[in-house]
């Protein structure tokens, strides 16, 4: 059994060695046009990045640094539990007779708010308080600072809908008028409220994940424009600023982040004959009265929560329309593929070029950053969301794809000399040793030295570093560099040429290590310079053994050539 498992995992561990010779370097340009083609069908068809893009999107505004701070003209009155548990002695369970918002509204408006929004749907008529009713729409007629929400139903039920779409409160005529359009719609039963026109749309519709992180602005339908409630509150108090039709909502934080104050306090205070809250509590402010009470279900998926008040929602919605502050989106679609690309390709071309390795896992790390960086800056600094996950999914495939090929092919498509295949008996071998006596580890500065002494070199030698974690004996051979060439023994001036090369590189290297752009970094006067050469056609890789063996102890093997 163990000799069937040794057996198997050795020919599983060929496997990557097959696949290095069929493809070569040509597997990191298959790899690109494959996933070119999948981020051009993506981008054109299936959109499947979008599910990503949301995701991001929510750990984007979770991480910001510099998250709006909520308007202090903005008070949400809260129909919390409490407040259903104070009034139900009085009033019952909910819903409540009219005459409590009634008196409500009478009352605040003393103190002079500039609006008073009520995410609360009035929609049918209480049948057994018919006199309540009456006295909230005497109250509301009175009024020029109240608004109410209206709900636009599934387009499928305009069928049935019996109302014309210029006949809903609020309807602006915007194009050509299609006069027999039915609108599915409910609007408030009072006659003070639909004629006043203080209404907007309250429709708050998740993404397909079930996540609401936009809100619908403003509705175009059948030559008219049906604004939302949040545009309806934000045009009544002045602002006149040009508005999406969407709008991705810019959260000012987690759940409770504006002024929140229970109903019932405020409610219990207005009827004693001697307040002993603020006589100017609400003077100036938007007053929204809407519910958190679990029980009444206005709790919404969100990404800065997953149990958002509806009425917060709303809250935000309106304050984002008054600053101007909503997150914009560029709709920059080609250049979001462009950049897709291009990461792509610059990452390829250098794989195919050079293989992995120290620059190109930098390179791809930094571009990965500068993504990221760009993308949460904007957010934070200029309410701009860019939508970088197509480039940055793409590229981390990519790469991840590439790399894991470049490791498990590394023995095959090794195209250093030491390793070239075509030898014959009458190859010479050259091998030129710098070992740096020091007590850490110098891999990234004796890396850039190799560099530079390979583009010194007209006959291209291939650099050969220990590097790595050395332990124990091992240890002796950290620091050590070998430039490594090989010639034709018959092609004399070709040897003669690699012999002149190997004494030009010793006589520069001391003013080399003092100059840019390594500046005495390395230490001279720890540096051993040996060099040998010979036959290695015969044993192949003995032959390089034993002129490594003559490099680095050429006391015991004779005199250096």
């Amino acid at each position: 059994m163990n000799r069937f498992l040794v057996e198997l995992r050795r020919k599983l561990l060929l496997i990557p060695d097959g696949i290095g010779r069929r493809f070569q370097n040509r597997f990191y340009i298959f790899v690109a046009v494959l996933l070119t083609v999948a981020a051009a069908v993506d981008f054109f068809t299936t959109h499947m990045i979008v599910g990503m893009r949301n995701k991001s999107f929510d750990a984007m505004v979770n991480a910001r640094f510099m998250v709006a701070k909520p308007s202090q003209d903005i008070i949400i009155v809260d129909i919390d539990e409490k407040t259903l548990a104070a009034m139900a002695p009085e009033f019952g369970r909910w819903p409540w007779p009219r005459q409590v918002f009634g008196e409500f509204v009478e009352k605040i408006n003393e103190q002079k708010p500039s609006a008073v929004v009520f995410d609360i749907m009035f929609s049918d008529p209480d049948i057994y308080n018919a006199e309540s009713d009456a006295y909230f729409d005497e109250v509301i007629s009175k009024t020029y600072n109240t608004w109410f929400p209206m709900i636009r139903l599934a387009a499928s039920a305009d069928t049935a809908s019996r109302l014309n779409a210029g006949l809903i409160p609020g309807a602006h005529p915007a194009g050509v008028i299609d006069t027999s359009a039915k609108i599915a719609v409910i609007i408030p039963f009072f006659k003070s409220v639909q004629e006043s026109g203080r209404l907007g749309f309250n429709n708050i519709v998740p993404d397909p994940d079930g996540v609401s992180r936009e809100y619908p602005v403003l509705y175009k339908e059948s030559g008219y424009e049906l604004p939302s409630l949040p545009l309806a509150v934000a045009r009544g108090l002045g602002s006149t600023v040009h508005v999406p039709d969407r709008m991705l909502i810019n959260w000012r934080g987690k759940p409770f982040t504006y002024k929140y104050i229970s109903f019932a306090d405020v409610y219990s205070d207005m009827r004693i004959e001697k307040s002993v809250r603020s006589w100017n509590e609400f003077t100036g402010k938007i007053v929204i009265i809407g519910s958190t009470a679990p029980g009444l279900f206005d709790i919404k998926v969100t990404a800065p929560d997953r149990q958002f008040p509806g009425v917060e929602i709303l809250a935000t919605a309106i304050d984002n329309l008054r600053s101007g502050d909503w997150l914009r989106v560029p709709d920059i679609p080609y250049v979001y593929l462009l950049v897709t690309l291009a990461i792509l390709w610059i990452t390829a071309a250098a794989f195919y070029r050079r293989g992995s390795g120290g620059q190109l896992d930098q390179f791809y790390g930094v571009s990965q950053f500068i993504l990221i960086a760009i993308a949460y800056t904007a957010i934070n600094m200029f309410c701009v969301y860019i939508n970088l996950t197509g480039p940055v999914m793409f590229g981390f495939v990519y790469y991840s794809t590439a790399r894991l090929y470049s490791i498990a092919t590394a023995r095959v498509l090794d195209k250093s000399v030491v390793m070239k295949e075509a030898l014959t008996s009458d190859t010479r071998g050259f091998v030129l040793m710098l070992r740096f006596c020091m007590p850490l580890r110098e891999d990234v500065l004796i890396t850039r030295l190799s560099k530079i002494l390979i583009a010194k070199c007209t006959c291209k030698p291939s650099a050969e570093i220990i590097c790595g974690h050395q332990k124990g004996m091992w240890r002796f051979f950290e620091n050590t560099m070998l430039l490594c060439w090989s010639a034709d023994e018959n092609n004399h001036e070709l040897v003669e040429k690699i012999r002149n090369e190997i004494v030009k590189i010793k006589s520069i290297i001391p003013d080399m290590l003092k100059s840019k752009p390594l500046d005495g970094t390395l230490p001279h006067d720890g540096l051993i310079v040996n060099n040998t050469e010979g036959l290695i056609g015969r044993g192949k890789q003995c032959d390089w053994m034993i002129l490594l063996a003559k490099t680095i102890m050429p006391e015991n093997y004779g005199d250096n050539a």
